[in-house]
């Protein structure tokens, strides 16, 4: 009998151990902190202002050092910024998604495929000559998720990507990046307090004053944080 036969091995994009970081002579913002994100799917970080999302999300994409712990996640990393307008340098879409392809010293014919490719991919294949400062709120989010795809990152990091939109653009945006993990095999993890957009993830994680205190099924956290909400209120 062949006691293995059912077991899944699940292969992880992103893995946390012990992680730990503070800012100079400040208190702790991560303390401790384990996370696993499997390969090829759409996870969400959760937790009040302060708890730790944002520093963990910049960790991850060596924007910051930890004092201590370990990271391991697949390269490449792509990371979109809360606000746009903070990450899109070029004067348009093209150019923009292109801009980080300079390293890779590819000719110029396989640039416009993979900028064209991108864009298609984000739903914006009209949009190549269009202005930067031209653009919607949501449309910029979807050229920097673009740049990503055009450097073909294995793991996009999502800082609360639909803060500044509007409600209809921010479940497109998120309905958008679900799709780009499935269809691409993609791994995502987005930092967010919407509990709407919970409906779009495979799990979720909730950040407590620098440990993740709660993992797992997207439904079951959002309906502890929906009572945890109106004992509050």
């Amino acid at each position: 009998m062949n006691l293995t036969a059912n077991v899944q091995i699940v292969n992880f994009a992103v893995q946390v151990q012990n992680l730990c970081f503070k800012w100079h002579k400040g208190e702790d913002v991560l303390k401790s902190c384990n996370l696993e994100v499997p390969q090829g799917e759409f996870w969400m970080l959760l937790g009040t202002n302060g708890s730790g999302k944002s520093t963990l999300l910049k960790l991850l994409a060596g924007l910051l050092t930890p004092q201590s712990g370990q990271i391991r996640i697949l390269h490449p990393v792509g990371f979109v910024f809360q606000n746009p307008d903070h990450q899109l340098v070029m004067p348009t879409v093209g150019a923009d998604v292109a801009f980080g392809l300079v390293e890779e010293n590819l000719a110029p014919i396989q640039v416009r495929q993979r900028v064209s490719d991108a864009l298609c991919a984000v739903n914006l294949p009209e949009l190549q000559r269009r202005p930067i400062y031209a653009l919607s709120g949501g449309q910029k989010q979807r050229v920097a998720i673009a740049g990503a795809l055009a450097r073909r990152c294995e793991v996009l990091l999502l800082d609360e990507p639909t803060a500044l939109l509007d409600p209809d653009s921010q479940l497109d945006l998120v309905a958008q990046v679900r799709h780009l993990v499935k269809s691409r095999g993609l791994t995502a993890l987005w930092v967010t307090h919407r509990l709407d957009e919970l409906n779009y993830c495979d799990g979720a994680f909730l950040l407590e004053q620098g440990c993740v205190v709660d993992q797992g099924d997207p439904k079951r956290l959002k309906q502890r944080l929906m009572q945890f909400e109106d004992v509050v209120s």
